[in-house]
């Protein structure tokens, strides 16, 4: 009789993929279809408003945008009133309630749709993140195969505990954290370590729950409760994060209470000094809708966000996806960068740097290595193809897990082990009937471009950038020397990435962390900002980053940053000609007698002067500019 794990380990291991994230529909979320109505309403009602159409056409659509888009904002607001605060959303409605009322519908529906958009926006991309991070749990198996004195049985993985001895056949993943007792095999762990190549494990090692087994059976005991595992801990360290992050906030918006407060008792005075001192009612309350509409902070929210939405589109068309606004002007204020190293600084695929020995034994090796589906032969048989060399057929085929791999080529015994002792990440040694015949070095290559990429950040934060990986020293120290980092951390847990940063931020700093997988998205929520690579990211770390490279280029994270720092400047400018309109129009409207028309023309005039300003970064040159450090 078998013993059961020699038996699986004899058969093919079997494709298991985890269940995909549920993923939250857009539409789902009661912001964003009060938004689009909202929105719709008001971009069927505008056109036939300019065309003079009659007001019971354009009229009730007005309506619908003013409740469906402003009664969100205006119940948060008067909760905030109630706790004796005033925000800008509250602020934002009666001022459109007031343009409403003295016949300015357009405007006042024109305030309503920015704010109620840029909710939805806000709740849709928190959502998501939420989404992701449960989907993380999904790496680990819902159930685990717990062997007993009477034999084996299935349980829910939740229910292991502490001491337990659990089964992992070929191609599962491993159910709890824990110590291999008995087998041998190949473990993929890049979503708790980042390593590329799988690790072999052997009786007294480590593993963890989440992580993928290779050709190999192995008995584990357990020795972490589910709710302490390592894929558990990065759950709970993103939703720590992104709970505890310090607030997203435009620049605008740290000013928005004493604004807010200073318009609203401003407004009252307007219109209550005149009626008090014997003057018309009608007069008072035109001037003080007037005055309202004028100091509104519409033209500063417009002054702010055209620099930083043409920024964002801009670099959206060179394969930077930056989720929003705040990103935006978040990433030029970042001082200090950390990097990831497999999949961020390198394209996290082994290959064949060094051929110590004749191609011939190349040859035969690839040979041997064809039927495996680990990544060392892949990458020796993509070496063999791309010099042209031809593969025999191999026969008797055997894999050793965590050894290498055996098969008759040609009539000779080839076996291809690793074969430490160098300075590659990896080296497989190639025996022909028993007899060293060549050497393999394999190592994690480079991006193109990255040691340019970690200069250019380095000159634009004024700190060279860190390296944070997962990988073991030797593999880290190589990458480093190569792309010019002298401060490397390798060995890394993903809490112990996360608590790097933090140590980072509590001295000040605000860190930049660019990744790619699982095990780096606590430091990218824990950090002021988060990039992720694209093509290779995983899903929590796509949601969880603030921006994404969707090409993968390492020198469009500098220009991002460099394209960002221009936004904040214009944005600087904007604010200026913003608040000298203002500042002109109130002085006019309480010195004077400013006309309601002329009053709501210079508003919208410096409406249009920054936002025509701001537009300026939609232009390829601005990009050029970015990525050339001007």
């Amino acid at each position: 009789m078998a013993v059961p794990e020699l038996a699986a380990a004899q058969a093919p291991p079997p494709v298991r993929m985890p269940p995909p994230a549920r993923r939250t529909r857009a539409t789902a979320l009661p912001e964003v279809r009060w938004a689009a109505l909202a929105a719709l309403a008001f971009l069927v009602a505008f056109p036939l408003d300019l065309a003079d159409a009659p007001a019971w056409a354009w009229g009730p659509l007005y309506a619908v945008c003013y409740a469906a888009g402003g009664w969100e904002p205006g119940r948060e607001g008067l909760r905030a009133l109630r706790e004796r605060t005033l925000d800008v959303d509250l602020l934002m409605v009666v001022a459109a309630l007031g343009a409403a009322a003295i016949g300015q519908y357009l405007d006042g529906g024109l305030l309503i749709v920015i704010f109620a958009v840029s909710g939805a926006l806000e709740a849709l991309a928190t959502r998501r993140t939420a989404d992701s991070v449960r989907g993380l749990l999904d790496l680990a198996p819902a159930t685990a195969v717990r062997l007993t004195p009477g034999g084996e049985e299935t349980v829910e993985a939740a229910a292991l505990a502490v001491g337990d001895t659990v089964l992992v056949r070929p191609g599962e993943r491993l159910p709890a954290d824990g110590t291999v007792l008995r087998g041998t095999s190949d473990v993929d762990q890049a979503s708790i370590t980042g390593e590329p190549l799988p690790a072999a494990k052997a009786p007294g090692d480590e593993v963890f729950a989440g992580t993928l087994n290779g050709a190999g059976a192995l008995r584990v005991r357990v020795d972490k409760d589910a709710s302490a595992s390592v894929i558990a801990r990065i759950v709970a360290l993103v939703e720590e994060a992104s709970a505890t992050k310090a607030p997203t906030q435009l620049f605008v918006e740290r000013i928005e209470q004493r604004y807010s407060v200073g318009v609203v008792v401003a407004t009252l005075a307007v219109f209550g000094l005149p009626v008090l001192l014997g003057g018309d009612v009608t007069e008072a309350l035109l001037r003080a809708m007037t005055f309202m509409i004028v100091a509104s902070p519409c033209a500063v929210v417009l002054a702010t966000m055209p620099p930083l939405l043409s920024a964002i589109a801009t670099a959206g068309r060179h394969g930077v996806l930056v989720k929003s606004a705040v990103v935006m002007e978040r990433l030029g204020a970042a001082d200090r960068v950390a990097l990831d190293k497999t999949g961020t600084l390198t394209e996290g695929t082994p290959r064949v740097t060094a051929v110590h020995g004749d191609e011939k034994a190349l040859a035969l090796a690839a040979a041997a290595e064809l039927p495996s589906e680990h990544p060392v032969a892949r990458a020796v048989v993509a070496e063999a193809r791309a010099r042209g060399l031809r593969l025999p057929e191999a026969t008797d085929f055997s894999s050793e897990p965590g050894t290498g791999v055996r098969a008759v080529v040609d009539g000779r015994e080839v076996r291809v082990r690793r074969a430490p002792g160098t300075h590659a990440d990896t080296a497989v040694e190639v025996l022909v009937d028993g007899t060293p015949a060549a050497v393999l070095e394999l190592s994690d290559r480079l991006r193109d471009g990255a040691p340019e990429a970690v200069r250019a950040l380095a000159r634009l934060t004024g700190t060279a950038p860190a390296l944070l990986t997962g990988d073991n020293a030797g593999a880290a120290g190589r990458i480093a020397a190569e792309t010019g980092i002298t401060d490397v951390r390798a060995g890394l847990l993903p809490h112990e990435k996360a608590e790097a940063v933090r140590e980072w931020e509590r001295a000040g700093a605000k860190v930049l962390v660019v990744g790619d997988g699982v095990n780096d998205a606590p430091a990218l929520a824990a950090a002021h900002t988060g990039i992720a690579m694209g093509r290779a990211g995983s899903d929590l770390a796509l949601e969880t980053a603030d921006a994404v490279v969707v090409r993968d280029e390492l020198s469009a994270i500098p220009a991002v940053v460099a394209l960002s720092r221009r936004a904040r400047r214009l944005v600087v400018q904007n604010l200026v000609i913003a608040g000298v309109c203002i500042g002109v129009l109130v002085v006019w409207d309480l010195a004077g007698h400013l006309p309601l028309p002329l009053g709501v023309a210079g508003h919208e005039g410096s409406t249009v002067l920054v936002g025509l300003n701001g537009l300026r970064l939609l232009r390829d040159a601005a990009w050029r500019k970015a990525v050339n450090g001007e």
